[in-house]
């Protein structure tokens, strides 16, 4: 989402936030990502992984097995919280331990209709 002006995140609506991360090494490190949004209760809406462009093979020189491939991605991952939201702050501070890289895309609104406290009750007659 573009904008003119930035998007304060904010715990009063529904916001989704967009992140990249990439691992140099250690296997499972998908699995533990998506463990720190699970044991937080955050609802994941995207998983995505693209080759990494500049290094899209890495050689492993194991002195047992011999010279092994592995390939390297990057692994674009959307949630449901704001980034003003504890538990989406904790999780990112956990995945930060599992990674070698990561960065925050964004976080926005899941609507961008404009939004009151005033909005979300009904009138009932």
């Amino acid at each position: 989402m573009l904008a003119r002006e930035p998007i304060i995140p904010r715990t009063d609506r529904p916001f989704k936030t967009s992140i990249v991360f990439a691992h140099d090494k250690g296997t499972s490190v998908l699995f533990k990502v998506l463990s720190a949004f699970a044991f937080r209760n955050i609802s994941l809406t995207k998983i995505e992984s693209r080759p990494h462009r500049n290094r899209p093979i890495r050689l492993v020189d194991d002195e047992n097995v011999g010279t092994a491939k592995h390939f390297e991605y990057l692994f674009y991952v959307d949630f449901e919280a704001s980034m003003a939201d504890v538990r989406a702050q904790n999780a990112l501070a956990e995945v930060q331990e599992f990674t070698s890289f990561l960065r925050v895309l964004g976080s926005y609104p899941m609507d961008m209709t404009p939004w009151t406290p005033s909005s979300s009750i009904q009138n009932i007659e």
